[in-house]
């Protein structure tokens, strides 16, 4: 099992256990309910790492910490970029965490870079990664190995949670959860923190527990609620709405900006189109050799390649707006180079049948390129 961080160097060994077992939310003065002993599913041990410390699930990936890690830390060894591993999990890259602590990773992350590579920037090389998704896995031994069974549920941290009130709200132990997030012998959690749901021990998914309806509470001395006036079932007279409704749909009207058109990269019937975490962009249809050009003006942000070593090209435009063109060969371009929409960049490659595929990316989140293409 996991460590949980609760580093009471000198203390009583037991000192950790009862503080997991207080229900610290709920008041046991004036009459308050102690349900800490409510929420007590027995739950799996939490999974074991790779040797970079990621644990695979079939749709997302987490980043463990070791021992006097920092963010930074942790994205150097994965190989993504520190300000966005540390933005998407509302901390900054200098920041400590604990043993154990556990990062949501916003894009997969697949095999270690080979020997004598690990220099290859991987800032934006990473957001191709989902472009191999249209070919099954090549494994090895340095690759990020997925875990079989239940996938659990990730908790993000709204204001106002806790630890405990999450753990009643799936119905399992404090103790269970920190144990696989790494928390702190405090159980602190932060806003916006992702949080891995522990596992039941019967292989079942925990769920959220179903909420309790109270009946409203009337303060003393504060009287009864008014019941609205039966005139207010119907508008006054002189009540005049209608500018408002009108004006509104006008005011929003500029905030609703169009897709900046994007040139098809090259002409064909869409063989698979885009699902989010499935297929991250379109497949297109042409045959090898056929050009493949340049969506719009930007510049080239990273060449890579998939586990087929077949190349993946990342092109920059204004906007953090990203192009990804891959399973094509014969690339005329390199790092660095201005490109011009409808510049010839590289050729399709070869494929029974064969195809580009193509994705477009605000920042590093994939969106439907259909809208950019019409």
């Amino acid at each position: 099992m996991v460590a949980l961080g609760f580093g009471l160097a000198a203390c009583d060994s037991n000192v950790g256990t009862r503080l997991a077992n207080l229900d610290l939310d709920l008041r046991g003065t004036a009459g308050g309910l102690d349900t800490s002993s409510a929420a007590r599913t027995a739950t799996q041990n939490r999974p074991r790492p790779d040797a970079r410390g990621i644990i695979s699930y079939p749709n997302y990936q987490v980043a463990v910490a070791e021992r006097g890690d920092t963010v930074a830390d942790v994205a150097t060894r994965i190989g993504v970029n520190p300000q966005d591993l540390a933005s998407y999990n509302g901390l900054r890259p200098t920041d400590k965490l604990n043993k154990g602590e556990v990062l949501a990773l916003r894009s997969p992350v697949t095999a270690a870079p080979a020997p004598g590579d690990e220099t290859r920037p991987l800032d934006i090389t990473q957001i191709a990664t989902t472009a191999i998704g249209r070919a099954p896995q090549t494994p090895g031994a340095d690759a990020a190995p997925r875990v079989d069974g239940p996938e659990p549920i990730r908790h993000q941290v709204a204001r106002g949670e806790t630890a405990y009130s999450i753990a009643r709200l799936y119905n399992v132990s404090a103790r269970s959860l920190a144990d696989w997030n790494g928390l702190g012998a405090d159980l602190e959690v932060r806003e916006g923190q992702y949080l891995l749901i522990p596992v039941a021990l019967d292989g079942t998914q925990t769920v959220k527990a179903a909420p309790v309806e109270t009946a409203a509470v009337i303060t003393p001395g504060a009287g009864t609620p008014t019941p609205p006036p039966p005139s207010a079932v119907k508008p006054l007279p002189d009540e005049k709405i209608e500018p408002k409704q009108t004006a509104a749909p006008a005011a929003a009207a500029p905030k609703a900006t169009a897709a900046p058109k994007l040139l098809t990269p090259v002409s064909g019937e869409v063989l698979r189109p885009y699902k989010k975490r499935s297929n991250e962009g379109i497949d297109i249809a042409a045959s090898a050799g056929t050009p493949v050009k340049a969506a719009a003006d930007g510049e080239v942000a990273a060449i890579t390649r998939d586990t087929d070593q077949v190349p993946i090209l990342v092109l920059r435009h204004p906007g953090n707006l990203l192009t990804v063109y891959a399973n094509i060969s014969d690339i005329t371009v390199k790092k660095g180079d201005k490109v011009s929409r409808g510049k010839s960049i590289a050729k399709v490659g070869k494929g029974d049948p064969s195809f580009l595929h193509f994705e477009v990316r605000e920042g590093f989140e994939s969106v439907n390129p259909a809208p950019f293409l019409k």
